[in-house]
């Protein structure tokens, strides 16, 4: 198994770097899945920016994107990774998988580390599914076979306490009810509005497998995320996966899949200056809880 991530050292100017070694880093990325540059001189937000903008592939912004969590844009391409508090966890997954719309690769800097956890764990997704696949293999055959599907309740302004209070209006970019509706029924969801504005969403039958380029598949979802993490004063856990027919996802079902991912995940504890490139389709995320101030940037290529 390759190591994860794979460290790249080096120093000086990390845009120039990625200029000039593009095609070797896409090589290596695919290959071990997360790539980490260590030890090059990215000061600030603005270097970093630099850095992704020299990578040379088409950004995807937060305000396009139907993320959950409540952001903060520092420049037109990099934003706040998730403002929850510093004691919530998020669990592993693929970012967005919960949405038809999501980003292929994702950037992450390290502005100021953490003084105690904070480290973004990383999991190899298509390891998870080779290893499911022999421990609950009807499991992976349903999900395979009926996609999966996910009841989000979304506040009428953002939540910054919540790891999913990104508020309807700004997740589906509309200024009111009408204009929501519409934008659910293009992206084929159901949805129901709530006695305190607020707008339960479910989405239509979405993959949770995913074959890539090179025929490898792997566990695409954000499966484990849901069942472990999405809770809050809006929203259970137990209401928001569903295989794609309707029937709920038990936590029969799902311990294989939390157990072997947890066995997989491999921890990676942020230096300031540290810059991150994740395949977005090959491995899941997460963030450690933490003390102290953190601040961990991201920007995400389409």
């Amino acid at each position: 198994m390759t190591d994860l991530p794979a460290i790249i050292p080096g120093g000086g100017d990390l845009a120039a770097f990625l200029s000039a070694n593009k095609p070797a880093v896409d090589a290596a990325l695919g290959d071990a899945g997360a790539l980490l540059f260590r030890g090059f001189d990215v000061p600030d937000p603005f270097a970093f920016d630099a850095a992704v903008e020299a990578y040379g592939e088409p950004g995807f912004t937060y305000e396009d994107s139907l993320s959950n969590a409540v952001r903060t844009n520092v420049t037109p391409r990099v934003f706040t990774a998730n403002e929850a508090p510093s004691t919530t966890e998020i669990f592993l997954h693929h970012e967005m998988a919960q949405t038809p719309i999501y980003p292929s690769k994702l950037f992450f800097y390290c502005e100021i580390a953490a003084e105690k956890g904070g480290a973004t764990p990383l999991c190899r997704s298509d390891w998870v599914l080779d290893r499911l696949d022999s421990e609950a293999p009807d499991f992976v055959a349903r999900v395979e076979a009926e996609g999966v599907r996910y009841t989000n309740v979304m506040p009428d302004s953002d939540d910054a306490g919540s790891g999913q209070g990104r508020s309807w209006r700004s997740t589906l970019s509309v200024d009111g009810r009408a204009a929501a509706e519409e934008r659910l029924k293009d992206l084929g969801y159901s949805w129901e509005w709530q006695d305190d504005e607020s707008l339960r969403a479910t989405t239509p039958a979405l993959p949770a497998i995913r074959e890539l380029e090179d025929g490898r598949k792997t566990f695409f979802n954000q499966l484990i995320a849901a069942f472990r993490g999405w809770a809050d004063s809006r929203n259970d856990p137990n209401r928001a996966i569903t295989f794609g027919g309707g029937e709920p996802i038990t936590s029969e079902d799902m311990a294989p899949a939390i157990a072997i991912a947890d066995k997989l995940t491999v921890d990676l504890a942020w230096q300031s200056g540290d810059v991150a490139l994740v395949d977005n389709f090959l491995v899941m995320h997460g963030r450690r809880p933490f003390e102290g101030k953190r601040r961990v940037l991201a920007s995400l290529v389409a």
